[in-house]
């Protein structure tokens, strides 16, 4: 579509969810893997009913909404209820536990949260922040979470669509995404619906009338949010499973019926380390999206005879390169597409010659196709956003015909099993430890694929650490996927004159002799 096209019923969620259910009601939205089956017109109905109990609940257009909520009909339920009252969905990690939780619900100023009881009882070990009002979606008895007024969620039988303040725009803020928080606390992205029209719908030409999508990974990432609003948007389908599970992807393909999705990090080669069968093809799938494309890309279409594909991505930006099929390059991301300017620079934002290693820095011609900023952090949204182009953070370099490689991370970041850990934020909590003195969070290799975590840390004088015990005091307090397999103790962490840490220093050395290895780690 042309910049100009992106008109309400094309890129606002309400409006293209009611038009399809006019139009298309009776064909098939979404499948869930082992569950129901809901068409057009189910899907708005219930959405209708799900936006009525939270209006009923103090709702309103413009207001931030939590959910703590796993992949199925719940969440999807409740995040297109959210945008059809006009009002801003804030999806939670799963994963999240004591102060990166509580710093999000300080951050995000909702003060209405939705969620599965068994993720709510964590609000009873942490400071709620804004949020006042609980309201679960499973169960016969709530949970009691002093301070809190917690309820069930219970949907009328029947309800209209809800009456809106005002019509909204393509410019609107439909969800604050949370990142990984790479650089210390995570940061809530302001998304317009015209930045995950431009992220979904408009990115994928390998998409046709007849292709259905397997959302495998989970919602509360913009990955498997893009692909929901793509197939939405084209009056399309989507397959959904709660989450991913080796064992049973290739199973949920053949029940939904699904014809693409996305493989983030490990996924690919999980399946690929599973031996290989004469069911290997037996599958509707078609084509792949494999990030970040590797040495499994290749792999994964001779072995199960798809086409591949990569996009690059981030919370911030909109799906501005993609490439396939036919690629086996390690690293590739692809050329700009159309509305997308990408540029690798130097650390004075001077462009550095084709083959040469700098950061990928972008910027687009549509308006509020990219972020509208970071939440409650205008800071960070002007060092982002630095001479007018987004800093990505990302080492890549381009080659003479024009396509991008990605090469690196250039941040702190350790990336393991599809999560971004931020060593800030992992080094912050191992320092409470009492016997903990210093310490450092780096990246080794994992031999699946992505990284490892190795925490170095030093004792305070006159103590000692135990690895075994360090870990087993770290595990409840941090969410599963940033627990170290790792740990080195040290007498001193390597240092500059200056008194810096060498980070770089620990990194190549990797895993020494003397480091401690989690046991049964997978």
């Amino acid at each position: 579509m042309s910049e100009a096209a992106l008109e309400r019923d094309h890129a606002v969620l309400r409006y293209v969810l009611e038009r399809h259910a006019a139009e298309r009601g009776s064909e098939t939205f979404v499948h869930f893997y082992g569950g129901p089956v809901w068409d057009y017109a189910e899907v708005w109905a219930r959405v209708c009913r799900r936006a009525a109990a939270l209006k009923a609940a103090g709702v309103g257009q413009g207001d931030a909404v939590l959910t703590f909520l796993g992949n199925g009909p719940d969440l999807l339920t409740t995040w297109f209820a959210i945008n059809t009252l006009g009002a801003v969905y804030v999806p939670l990690n799963t994963a999240l536990v004591g102060g990166a939780l509580e710093h999000i619900l300080s951050d995000a100023g909702a003060k209405v949260m939705v969620a599965r009881p068994d993720l709510a009882v964590r609000l009873g070990a942490v400071n709620s922040g804004t949020v006042e009002t609980v309201l679960i979606v499973e169960g016969e008895t709530p949970p009691d979470l002093p301070g809190l007024v917690v309820s069930l969620l219970v949907d009328p039988a029947e309800a209209d669509p809800p009456v809106l303040d005002r019509p909204l725009e393509p410019w609107d803020t439909f969800a604050i995404m949370y990142t990984s928080g790479t650089t210390g606390r995570s940061k809530g992205v302001l998304s317009s619906y015209t930045q995950i029209y431009t992220m979904g719908p408009d990115a994928f030409d390998c998409v046709g009338p007849e292709d259905r999508c397997m959302i495998s990974g989970p919602i509360f990432h913009c990955g498997s949010t893009l692909y929901v609003y793509a197939m939405l948007a084209r009056g399309l389908s989507i397959g959904m499973m709660a989450d991913f599970k080796t064992d049973q992807f290739w199973p949920a393909m053949r029940e939904t019926g699904c014809t693409y999705g996305l493989l983030l990090g490990v996924m690919a080669a999980f399946l690929l380390k599973v031996p290989p069968s004469d069911d290997d093809r037996n599958h509707p799938m078609t084509h792949v999206f494999i990030t970040p494309f590797g040495e499994d890309g290749p792999a994964f279409a001779e072995r199960f005879g798809v086409e591949v594909y990569t996009i690059y991505n981030m919370t911030e930006i909109a799906s501005p390169m993609y490439a396939g099929p036919g690629i086996t390059a390690k690293g590739i991301a692809g050329k700009p597409r159309p509305w997308f300017e990408a540029r690798v620079v130097d650390a004075n934002d001077m462009e550095v010659p084709r083959g040469e290693v700098g950061e990928l820095i972008l910027r687009s011609s549509r308006p509020w196709a990219m972020m509208k900023g970071y939440l409650n952090r205008p800071e960070a949204t002007a060092e982002a956003m630095q001479n007018g182009w987004f800093h990505t953070g990302d080492s890549f370099r381009q080659d003479e015909d024009g396509t991008f490689y990605f090469v690196d991370r250039a941040k702190d970041v350790i990336r393991r099993r599809g999560e971004n850990i931020s060593s800030f934020a992992l080094e912050g909590e191992v320092l409470v430890h009492e016997a903990v003195r210093e310490c450092a969070a780096v990246a080794v290799p994992s031999e699946v694929s992505e990284d490892e975590v190795l925490i170095c840390v030093t004792p305070v004088a006159g103590a000692s650490i135990d690895p075994a015990v360090l870990i087993g005091w770290l595990a409840p307090r941090v969410p599963k996927f940033m627990v170290p397999r790792y740990v080195r103790v040290m007498e001193e962490l390597p240092k500059t004159a200056s008194g810096k840490v060498q980070k770089h220093v620990m990194r190549s050395e990797g895993v020494t002799p003397d480091t401690w290895e989690q046991p049964a780690r997978r």
